[in-house]
């Protein structure tokens, strides 16, 4: 009588566990690359902001280069 309730958690576990495994086709990722998906709408005023965050930040360097934001390699 113990092997029922047993044997029903496992069907229950592999049936919850067999509707995750879906790939996505590539057709299907054209919505990720939507315009409504773009985080920063306006280039110019994201990089403005960048530039502001970087110049505060001495300790952390510039963009991409090394160094300390007073302008030393």
């Amino acid at each position: 009588m113990r092997k029922l309730p047993l044997i029903a958690l496992v069907l229950a576990a592999l049936a919850t566990t067999a509707c995750g495994r879906r790939a996505v086709r590539a057709a299907e990722k054209q919505f990720l690359a939507d315009q409504i998906m773009i985080f920063d709408d306006d280039p110019h005023e994201s990089s403005t902001t960048a530039h502001v965050r970087t110049n505060r930040e001495g300790a952390a360097g510039g963009k991409g280069a090394g160094g300390g934001g007073c302008g030393c390699n």
